[in-house]
């Protein structure tokens, strides 16, 4: 709990280092707290379960979603069974996030259905860093999936500075097609539309009860200016929390500052954690 309030971040990377390009290991530590890379990374680039535990603990995290990512193009590989020592650790603080990407994966569904035997609670596609569009035909076989089983599905849509991004993918746009093909789908906006797309984002959703706003990658304090076309009172009732750790300098910090935006009373719990549980499949951080 952070100050009273149920806290789930519905983004974190905890990846093997040795997996990665050298990029996100510069971004790593450009943007995270200093040192992060040594406390909670052993020496040979394996994530320490117990000190990622005592770390989320002490910043009143109850929930985190750890992402997974296959990458090649860009980041590189960030496997999803190197988070299942993570969440065996501690399965109600940690539940994975299934990753896909059509160019590797095939038959798509048979992948994504494995992920989720192991626990996923959502699956994410990254558009810009994959190298497809989020309405790619032969992504369709993983979102009936994806209906079937209740899971949501969350689209990197904002900008990436990583070398080998295609940042037109990112465009909500592409995610027009997927909507109206599967009404039934929840669909959460990684990164808000950072960058070009705060407009489409937010537009999306306010207009669609199943497409939400998370925040990861988004400075609190500037959250009134980019979204600024909109009512944010009633905006924030569909952001999901996030931070993109390790990449931001503490999870407690950015909650308490997104708390402090003046949003209705009853619309901070559900950003902070309540919106997370009505969306994301089986968290239960009692």
């Amino acid at each position: 709990m952070l100050d009273g309030h149920l806290l789930v971040d519905a983004h974190v990377h905890v990846p093997v280092l040795g997996s990665l390009a050298p990029a996100w290991i510069d971004w790593a530590r450009q943007f995270g707290a200093p040192g992060i890379l040594d406390r909670i990374w052993r020496p040979d680039g394996t994530p320490d379960p117990a000190a990622l535990d005592g770390l989320m603990g002490d910043e009143g995290v109850d929930v985190a979603l750890l992402f997974c990512e296959y990458s090649p193009k860009a980041t590189g590989y960030q496997h999803f069974d190197d988070l299942l020592p993570i969440v065996e650790h501690n399965p109600r603080r940690f539940r994975p996030v299934a990753n896909v990407n059509p160019h590797l994966h095939f038959p798509i569904a048979r992948e994504l259905q494995r992920q989720l035997d192991h626990g996923a609670a959502a699956l994410k596609i990254h558009p810009v860093h994959g190298g497809f569009r989020a309405d790619d035909a032969a992504l369709y076989p993983a979102y009936s999936v994806l209906v079937e089983r209740g899971v949501p599905l969350v689209v990197h849509c904002g900008t990436s500075s990583f070398p080998g991004s295609t940042n037109a993918y990112a465009d909500p746009m592409h995610l027009d097609a997927v909507l109206r093909d599967f009404p039934e789908l929840d669909v959460v906006l990684a990164h808000g539309g950072r960058g070009w797309w705060y407009d489409a984002a937010a537009f999306l959703a306010v207009s669609r009860p199943n497409v939400w706003i998370e925040l990861s990658g988004l400075p609190p304090k500037r959250l009134p200016e980019y979204y600024s076309r909109f009512d944010l009172g009633r905006l924030a009732g569909k952001w999901i929390y996030g931070t993109d750790w390790p990449g931001v300098p503490g999870q407690a910090a950015n909650a308490r500052a997104v708390a402090s935006l003046g949003l209705p009373d009853d619309v901070v719990p559900l950003v902070l954690g309540g919106n997370a549980l009505r969306v994301y499949a089986g968290l239960d951080p009692a």
